[in-house]
C-alpha cells in the first residue's frame, strides 16, 4: 500500500506545516513577532506548490480516481461532497490569505493583519480535520475496499508521480521558515 503510505507521510509533514503556522500566529498575537511577508509568502508557496500541487493533485489523479471508478455510491459521496470540497475550500482560503497578505503589505493595519491571522488559522483548522479524516476513514475505506489490481496501480502511478517530485523543495522550505 505505498500509495496510501506517502499520502499519510505527506500529511505528516503537512500537519508539521500546520503547527509552525499556528506557533507563528500565536507569537504575532503576543507582540514576539510581526507579520513576516517573506515567512508568509513561503508559506502560500508550500501550500501551492506541496499540500494542493502535489499531495491533493496526487489524492485526486490516482486515489480518488479509482475510488470513483470502483466503490459505488458510498465513496462517491465521501469523495464528491467531501473531500474534494475542502480541497476547494483550502484553496480558497490560501487565496485570501494571499489577499490579505497584499493588503498587509499596502497598508499594515490591525484589521490587515487580523485578516492573515483569521484565514491562516482557518487554513490551520481545515487541513488538521481534512487530514484526520482521511487517514482515518478514506484511506482504511480504499485499502480494505479496492482490489488489489487497482491498490497496485496506485501504488505504480504515486511511484511514477513521486519520481517527478523535487524533494529538496522541502528541505529548502524547513531551512526557510525554521530558520
Amino acid at each position: 500500500m505505498y500509495g496510501i503510505e506517502i499520502l499519510e507521510r505527506e500529511h505528516e509533514n503537512i500537519l508539521n506545516f500546520t503547527n509552525i503556522l499556528e506557533e507563528k500566529f500565536i507569537n504575532i498575537l503576543d507582540g514576539k513577532e510581526e507579520i513576516g511577508i517573506n515567512f508568509f509568502e513561503k508559506s502560500i508557496n508550500f501550500i501551492r506548490v506541496y499540500a494542493d500541487g502535489h499531495h491533493h493533485k496526487k489524492e485526486e489523479d490516482i486515489l480518488f480516481k479509482y475510488m470513483l471508478e470502483d466503490l459505488g455510491p458510498l465513496a462517491d459521496k465521501l469523495i464528491r461532497s467531501g473531500m474534494l470540497v475542502e480541497h476547494d475550500l483550502a484553496r480558497f482560503t490560501t487565496l485570501e490569505l494571499e489577499k490579505a497578505l497584499k493588503s498587509y503589505e499596502a497598508d499594515p493595519s490591525t484589521k490587515n493583519k487580523l485578516d492573515i491571522i483569521g484565514h491562516g488559522m482557518a487554513y490551520v483548522y481545515l487541513l488538521r480535520r481534512h487530514a484526520e479524516k482521511e487517514n482515518q476513514v478514506l484511506y482504511p475505506f480504499a485499502a480494505k475496499n479496492l482490489s488489489e489490481e487497482k491498490l497496485n496501480l496506485i501504488n505504480e502511478e504515486t511511484k511514477a508521480y513521486e519520481e517527478n517530485f523535487n524533494k529538496e523543495f522541502l528541505a529548502d522550505f524547513e531551512m526557510v521558515l525554521l530558520g
